[in-house]
């Protein structure tokens, strides 16, 4: 695709050189970031002395023996950066994909998106032509001397475009001192764990040779998921971005913005148990979003083709002509009107305009009449009519029968005409709900996704997509803005397939009882993982790079390695010789299970562009993207928009085509690219396959939270959610996708981002040693045994180290993190409660889905409660998920009591072996307490048949074990008889 066969710099576009050996100049070995020694000087004098790409120190010594190799014609940086959205057009993007020369030359001239293309080729042809011609006839004129008016210029021009080149973002690492301490210790704990495991093997307990065993088992799982889950935290790094550069940069004054526009996604499917009310707020903190009007669009999936949910996007539509203009006028946060008119907060006793006093009451009394409206709404749809619901004309609603209809669309807002209370315009509002027969596989959230980026990608077409979860509203108006930092970055964003923000919620009790937070995993984990490769897709909150959902690779080359390195970031070495053609390396690496549409065009170096575009085949287009000719003009437009040669007229006509409920056969939909298919966690499924194609996401955590949402709180409605996540990694364990092979060969995906992935899958099948574990302590006090033998000098010595360790990394993490104690704990508890219960039954579910085909029917989580404050805290639904925690807790606290009971009848010797046993079904009960404390409820509401069930299950377990006790050595009969005989019997 260049002329020259040396890489250029991605700063200023230039050549970055070669040392005096011939190898090419590399500034940062991590990621082999393409930069010049001239931009590498700037940097390290502005005192940016890391890389903006890993994030990684510049090695001081990099700028030494270096032999610059700059072409004549020099350009500058504000040149490139202007340059890039025309440079990179439909034939530089690099897609690794299999086409067919079978496409009919006629389309030319007969179909207007491939006359297009092929002008644009073109287009571009004679203009690098004419670039040649220039270079060429410069190079016969030596003499030719530049004005010095013209090079006084291009100094000023030099010096706007150095002050443009300030980074929209920088990565922050974690200070070394704790970094180093905390790696240390990591390293410290993994070298005691193994002299553990060594003690534990080599001295086992021979009059308890099953329980050791089992318990030995069980450690070294559990080491092994420490190991999994610890790793990927190895580089933490924070993030911070200049919103004010953003807007110096693409929204200047008298011109127009030059901000991209974003498409967000709003799910629901059944407004009964998603309250019209809460998706209500969600749409309108996104129409009142700091953010150019014309650069955004709200796309409403209903996939339970609901009345009820249309009428309440009317109201709402009606409703944000008032409040979108209020939000913007004082800039209010946040712009969801419930949460916004909740805060506790007195506008009278601060400084404020007295007009803003007097709208603020005005609205909040327009707010209060639009819930009435909206609560008799949904007191309607409580009852359904015989003959089913009719609109306003009288005509049968088209979502009568929700497993049979039509697809529908409707516009609100964003066309002349849908104008706000003041005259000015308001982001587009569009009802979507796509088709459903019987017979057809809809796959769930996913489908519906998919079916909404194919509506935007023919109304809209805005090249980034943002979506959310219709209970998660936006709780900073500049949080698009804070995704744009990165993704509009001409260097940090071009690998960046996401930006993930991350879940914080709303209604919580303070204790958090059932880690509802997630903070551990969001504020440690995601952390980790963004030093690496990016944190991991969580399904909402999200900001998509739109290319990246069509399956393309990355616009970058593959990773650049100097002749006398290998690749160690990634999980295969690559296998490329070291005298290797440069050329070569820069190509982009075949994708092997991508069945895509178009040919690689970095290896057509024999053709000219006029050739390659014959190449091009409308009929493996349409395998790909389906039969949509609109759509399919779409993906080739990398900046967005819709189409010139498309007719306004028929563009609903065409939505509605493309979500048709057949549309997706024989595509690659759900299977490359879009949302992908095949588990019920389809975010996991989706992130990792960009991760795989050589993309990077990046973490986001804004000061103030971008989205907040509602989180389950009572203990049954937790542990079905719990349920849901862990069945979806089973499924990915179970299918060709799972991470532990999937995308090795094609080495893009690093080995610590591959250990992350496989922690994500594997997690569930941690229950059945938890459950083991937690059972072991019962056994050893019913039957006077143990696990561990009497303890020597050295074994104390690492017992004490490994606690120690493991105390240390905690106390560790926490620093650097900036995660409280209680979160920790909360964390843990919930682990082994979650353990031994959904994660449970999430693996016997999975199993059996797979071999016996029996699919599990998931409810949506209510995201209502009641009146009283934590009202739904102490709601106890019966569900069997309770049945195993519960058994677990009665074991022990039985185990306890029988444990005590034998001390008192052996005496005084028997107490110091029974602390051990007493230690250890503590432990259990800790970590299951916050259970128990929600079985209980508040009134001692448990379910009776979860009593029963759990007592009934303690008891026979206790009583078979009386009888078989399979885990203790058994007495020699022979020597019993030899002594029966002795005995006159």
């Amino acid at each position: 695709m260049m002329e020259s066969k040396s890489p250029v710099c991605n700063t200023c576009g230039e050549e970055i050189g070669v040392k005096a050996n011939g190898e090419f100049f590399v500034a940062c070995h991590e990621c082999s970031f393409p930069i010049c020694k001239a931009c590498l000087e700037y940097e390290f004098k502005e005192g940016r002395r890391i890389c903006l790409r890993c994030g990684n120190p510049y090695d001081e010594n990099v700028l030494d023996d270096v032999e610059t190799k700059i072409s004549k014609h020099q350009s500058t940086i504000a040149t490139h950066i202007n340059n890039t959205p025309q440079d990179s057009g439909i034939h530089a993007r690099h897609v690794s994909t299999v086409s067919t020369i079978d496409s009919e030359l006629n389309d030319e001239y007969g179909n207007p998106i491939w006359k297009n293309r092929v002008d644009s080729w073109k287009d571009k042809k004679s203009k690098k032509n004419k670039k040649k011609h220039a270079k060429a006839t410069k190079a016969e004129d030596p003499d030719a001397q530049v004005p010095p008016q013209q090079h006084m210029e291009d100094i000023s021009l030099n010096e706007e475009a150095a002050s443009a080149t300030d980074v929209l973002s920088v990565v922050i690492p974690i200070p070394r001192t704790k970094i180093t301490s905390y790696r240390i210790v990591i390293i410290m704990r993994l070298t005691i764990l193994a002299l553990f495991f060594h003690y534990r093997i080599t001295h086992p307990v021979d009059s308890a040779y099953g329980l050791w065993l089992t318990s030995v088992i069980c450690e070294i799982w559990f080491a092994f998921s420490w190991v999994l889950d610890q790793f990927p935290k190895w580089s933490p790094i924070n993030r911070e971005t200049y919103i004010d550069r953003l807007s110096a940069r693409f929204e200047r004054e008298g011109e127009t913005s030059q901000l991209a526009a974003v498409d967000f996604f709003v799910s629901t499917v059944d407004p009964l148990k998603e309250p019209p009310l809460i998706t209500a707020n969600t749409v309108l903190s996104i129409l009142a979003l700091d953010y150019p009007v014309d650069k955004v669009s709200c796309y409403v999936s209903d996939d339970g083709a609901a009345m009820l949910s249309f009428e309440s996007l009317v109201e709402t539509a009606d409703f944000a002509r008032k409040w979108v203009p209020f939000c913007k006028k004082y800039s209010i946060e946040p712009r969801a009107p419930e949460f916004y008119f909740s805060l506790k907060i007195d506008y009278l006793r601060d400084k404020v305009q007295p007009s803003f006093v007097k709208e603020r009451r005005a609205m909040k009394r327009d707010y209060e009449e639009f819930k009435i409206r909206m609560n008799a709404l949904v007191a309607k749809a409580q009852k359904t009519p015989e003959e089913g619901w009719t609109m306003q004309d009288g005509t049968s609603w088209p979502g009568n029968n929700t497993r049979d209809h039509p697809g529908m669309i409707q516009v609100f807002l964003g066309y002349s005409g849908a104008r706000d209370v003041e005259g000015n315009e308001l982001p587009r509002l569009v009802y979507v709900s796509r088709e459903k027969r019987p017979g057809y596989q809809h796959h769930k959230k996913a489908g519906a996704e998919n079916a909404l980026v194919r509506v935007s990608a023919v109304l809209t077409n805005a090249p980034f997509i943002l979506n959310l979860d219709c209970d998660h509203y936006v709780n900073n108006s500049k949080a698009v803005r804070e995704a744009m930092c990165f993704l509009m970055d001409p260097v940090v964003g071009q690998d960046v397939c996401y930006v993930q923000f991350p879940q914080r919620f709303d209604g919580i009790d303070k204790s958090d009882r059932y880690a509802n937070r997630n903070i551990v995993f969001f504020d440690v984990n995601m952390r980790g993982l963004d030093g690496i490769q990016g944190p991991v897709y969580v399904g909402t909150g999200c900001v998509f790079r739109r290319q990246a959902l069509y399956g393309y690779s990355p616009p970058s080359k593959p990773k650049m390695l100097p002749q006398s390195s290998s690749s160690s970031c990634c999980c295969c070495p690559s296998k490329k010789k070291a005298t290797q053609d440069p050329s070569e390396i820069y190509k982009d690496a075949k994708r092997e299970e991508l069945d895509a549409a178009i040919f690689n065009l970095g290896d057509l170096d024999n053709y000219d562009e006029y050739e390659r575009s014959m190449l091009i085949s409308q009929t493996s287009f349409e395998k790909t993207f389906g039969l949509s000719a609109v759509f399919i003009e779409s993906t080739l437009m990398e900046n967005g928009g819709v189409p010139d040669s498309v007719n306004p007229s028929t563009l609903i006509k065409e939505a509605i085509h493309v979500i048709s409920c057949g549309y997706e056969e024989k595509t690659e939909w759900g299977k490359e690219i879009g949302w992908i298919y095949g588990s019920i966690t389809e975010d996991i499924l989706t992130g990792f396959k960009m991760h795989c194609r050589g993309w990077r996401s990046i973490y986001c955590m804004p000061l103030r939270p971008a989205f907040k949402g509602s989180a389950p709180i009572n203990l049954s409605d937790r542990l079905h959610q719990v349920l849901r996540w862990a069945l979806g990694s089973v499924e990915i364990f179970l299918s060709r996708h799972c991470p532990l092979w999937y995308g090795c060969s094609g080495g893009r995906l690093k080995w610590l981002q591959r250990m992350a992935y496989i922690n994500t899958i594997v997690y569930p099948f941690t229950s059945l040693p938890l459950v083991a574990y937690c059972t072991l302590p019962a056994i050893c006090l019913l039957t006077g045994k143990f696990i561990i033998p009497t303890l020597s000098n050295l074994a104390s010595m690492l017992f004490l180290g490994l606690f120690i360790s493991i105390i240390l990394t905690s106390v560790l993490e926490l620093r650097w993190s900036g995660v409280s104690i209680e979160d920790l704990w909360r964390n843990e508890q919930f682990w082994v409660i979650g353990g031994v219960s959904a994660h449970l039954f999430a693996v016997f579910q999975g199993f059996l889905k797979m071999l016996a085909g029996l699919d599990t029917n998931f409810t949506v989580t209510s995201k209502t409660a009641e009146d009283l404050e934590f009202g739904e805290l102490y709601i106890v639904k019966w569900t069997t998920l309770l049945i195993p925690p519960t058994s677990l807790l009665i074991i022990n606290l039985v185990g306890v009591v029988a444990g005590f009971s034998d001390a008192l009848n052996k005496g005084y010797e028997a107490w110091g072996p029974l602390f051990g046993k007493i230690f250890f079904a503590f432990w259990v009960v800790l970590h299951l307490y916050p259970f128990l404390k929600g079985l209980m409820g508040r009134q001692n509401r448990t379910p009776t048949i979860v009593i029963l069930w759990s007592i009934l299950l303690a008891s026979v377990f206790s009583l078979v074990w009386v009888r078989i006790n399979p885990f203790v050595s058994k007495t020699d009969t022979t020597s019993l008889s030899q002594n029966c005989l002795l005995i006159d019997c």
